[in-house]
């Protein structure tokens, strides 16, 4: 049997049990709540933007919970993977799925077929945040500024490069809204996450990348990386010296990675009210949000679980008429 069938299995017989059972066992069920370590699927290698902030929290929620809070990193197709796995578990609150704008939001709309609906087949838990995209370019590239940039890659048509964590990432969409606005031609070069997008932008393999502030940050500070517009509509306190792209002429920019938790559909909501207890006070420690401020997470957003899963519907509405614009496909 395999994996997914066996995922399948689980969650159809999860849900039939919480169907027949009688009214006020699911609370009895969530009282007995977590007995056991909880997994948090991360859709992305370690080192990216989703990776460093589920490890930031998850010591804090193992506190709250009372057991062990697990980072498990299932890569590939820029999140898809892990939010399948996500999303066809056993909706008990056992499995967790870091969510995030790419395979809860864009990827859906670029891949021709993806193993869940985004828009039913995940219970929305909490929202985190955000964080803006930087675009950053290895330093041998002789461009100061975005219009520099742009005359450079007018020179050389299809010369430069840009990486990013996958086909239908917010870095993919970046970059081919970038090119439009500015019509540009610049080739993108897709990897299985930010961490190695990352480390062959540092070598010099790729020319630039749109990416989250959390894995370009301490580059950006150390002269690895120079930074040249940020996706946010005001500058960034961690990079005051950064414009926003409508400074530097670039309108109508918008693009950004958002966070949250969710798990499988069907999950009790005694179960769901608790896990959104317990991330609320994980993020408002000072332990935690003294790590998260400084890399650029943005907490302001839906404050309930209704009001994430209301969020997570319109971003499928937003890309999908942007991926439509920008007829963006899988490679």
């Amino acid at each position: 049997m395999t994996l997914n069938r066996r995922h399948r299995i689980a969650a159809l017989a999860a849900l039939a049990l919480a169907s027949a059972l009688p009214q006020g066992m699911g609370a009895a069920l969530a009282q007995a709540w977590p007995s056991k370590p909880i997994r948090l699927i991360v859709g992305f290698p370690p080192g990216g933007g989703t990776d460093i902030i589920a490890r930031e929290m998850a010591p804090k929620l193992s506190e709250i919970l009372g057991v062990q809070v697990v980072v498990e990193n299932k890569a590939g197709a820029s999140g898809a993977i892990g939010a399948e796995l996500g999303a066809k578990a056993a909706p008990d609150g056992y499995t967790l799925l870091m969510a995030h704008a790419n395979p809860n939001a864009i990827v859906p709309n670029v891949m021709a077929k993806v193993g869940y609906n985004p828009a039913t087949d995940f219970t929305a838990i909490h929202y985190i945040g955000f964080v803006p995209n930087v675009l950053v370019v290895h330093p041998s590239v002789p461009a100061n500024t975005v219009p520099e940039l742009v005359a450079l890659a007018k020179k050389q048509p299809g010369v430069l490069t840009y990486a990013s964590s996958g086909i239908g990432s917010s870095q993919h969409l970046a970059g081919a809204l970038f090119s439009q606005i500015t019509d540009i031609k610049i080739n993108h070069i897709p990897y299985k996450g930010s961490g190695q997008a990352v480390v062959d932008l540092l070598a010099g393999q790729v020319t630039m990348n749109f990416d989250t502030m959390p894995p370009v940050l301490p580059h950006i500070k150390s002269g690895k990386m120079r930074a040249l517009a940020i996706s946010t509509d005001k500058r960034m306190p961690q990079l005051p010296g950064v414009p926003t792209f409508a400074e530097v002429g670039i309108k109508g920019f918008d693009v950004t990675n958002w966070y949250g938790v969710a798990g499988p559909q069907g999950m009790p909501k005694e179960i769901v009210s608790k896990l959104a207890d317990a991330i609320r006070k994980a993020l408002a420690d000072p332990a935690v949000s003294s790590k998260l401020e400084p890399q650029g997470v943005v907490p302001s957003g839906p404050r309930t679980p209704e009001e994430f899963d209301a969020f997570i519907k319109a971003e499928l509405v937003k890309y999908s008429k942007l991926v439509k614009d920008l007829n963006v496909k899988a490679e």
